[in-house]
């Protein structure tokens, strides 16, 4: 089936092949601001945003990080130290999301320094009419496909704002991006699923709940595989981290359901703390025969934020040949579509 390349063509009508093979170029979108994003009194970063719009700022705490303090909203109102010395930066791709929208008014009321992503909508409207800095993003088909945009684009504010060293970032997307470029080659369409590693992981996933592991590092790649196997593959994902896990979640696969029917996933890195690399080792040993096998995915690449997008876009791959196992277009989210407008009756 995944060998077929006219079946995988017409069951992926919106390529999302296509749109995941090319994210190394969103890593070299520039984006010219309007407005001047002013950091000189911000003692403090919050960013709203929700599902994908979220992700590029998990992003962002791995690599490069903050010497500010910085939080990630995911609700319809804003932390309570939000005032005149925070930066408020309100993320929506359709630039209609309502929790984002709501916690943007709550930052504004309180004074808060504004700046915007969005392709459009609502919220663009609003960065427009007020004047706040605003990076327009380029459309894509579903907002999880255009994660590194959004990523490129809140570098971009925050190095405006005097919060990332000025041209630093800028050449490191660059050489990140070029070897992203030639890592995805190994997972296309065209090679046969006997050398496509992505292939044989998306064999492994079929029919089952997918539960992802990864460190500190590796944990937002791992929870832009859960979007991908909720949204890409329509399949039930779970994730967590370590060493957090060992304290908990851990204990709950030692005894029942005693079938278990998931695929372990763990992403590993050798720049993880050497700490986290030895709970990976002992927890497997000790789970042994308690859950499925893990599936261990090691990052690939000379950097950190190499081996964030070599292991984010392995798992693009892997959900999509997931979803085409299943039979289905990866790319539509049609019960989001009727949720949301079941939300506005």
């Amino acid at each position: 089936m995944l060998d077929d390349l006219k079946y995988m063509h017409e069951k992926d009508q919106a390529d999302a092949l296509g749109i995941v093979s090319k994210q190394g170029d969103q890593l070299r979108q520039t984006y010219t601001f309007d407005h001047p994003v002013s950091g000189e009194s911000v003692a403090n970063v919050v960013l709203a945003g929700m599902g994908g719009s979220a992700l590029a700022a998990l992003l962002l705490r791995t690599w490069p990080g903050l010497s500010k303090p910085f939080e990630i909203v995911r609700d319809y109102d804003v932390p309570p130290y939000v005032g005149g010395d925070t930066l408020f930066i309100a993320s929506s791709y359709s630039g209609n999301t309502e929790e984002t929208l709501s916690a943007l008014a709550a930052a504004e009321a309180r004074g808060a320094v504004i700046a915007v992503i969005a392709s459009g909508g609502k919220l663009a409207e609003l960065a427009q009419t007020k004047q706040y800095p605003l990076a327009l993003l380029p459309y894509v088909d579903q907002p999880r496909y255009a994660v590194l945009y959004n990523f490129a684009a809140l570098l971009q504010i925050l190095e405006q704002a005097g919060l990332l060293p000025a041209g630093k970032t800028g050449p490191e997307l660059v050489r990140a991006a070029a070897y992203l470029d030639g890592a995805v080659a190994a997972w296309q369409p065209t090679v046969p699923t006997t050398k496509n590693p992505a292939k044989q992981l998306a064999l492994e996933c079929i029919g089952k709940s997918v539960v992802i592991y990864g460190g500190p590092k590796m944990y937002p790649a791992a929870y832009k595989w859960k979007i991908s196997f909720n949204e890409n593959a329509k399949q039930v994902a779970w994730v967590n981290q370590l060493p957090e896990f060992n304290h908990n979640e851990f204990i709950g696969w030692s005894k029942q359901p005693v079938d278990k029917p998931y695929t372990v996933i763990e992403l590993r890195s050798p720049l993880e703390h050497e700490r986290v690399q030895k709970r990976f080792a002992v927890t497997e040993r000790l789970l042994s025969g308690l859950r499925p096998a893990p599936l261990v995915v090691t990052a690939e690449g000379n950097t950190l934020l190499e081996q964030l997008l070599w292991t984010s876009a392995f798992g693009d791959f892997v959900s999509i040949y997931t979803a085409l196992c299943n039979g289905i277009n990866p790319a539509p989210v049609d019960l989001v579509e009727r949720f949301k407008k079941e939300l506005e009756k």
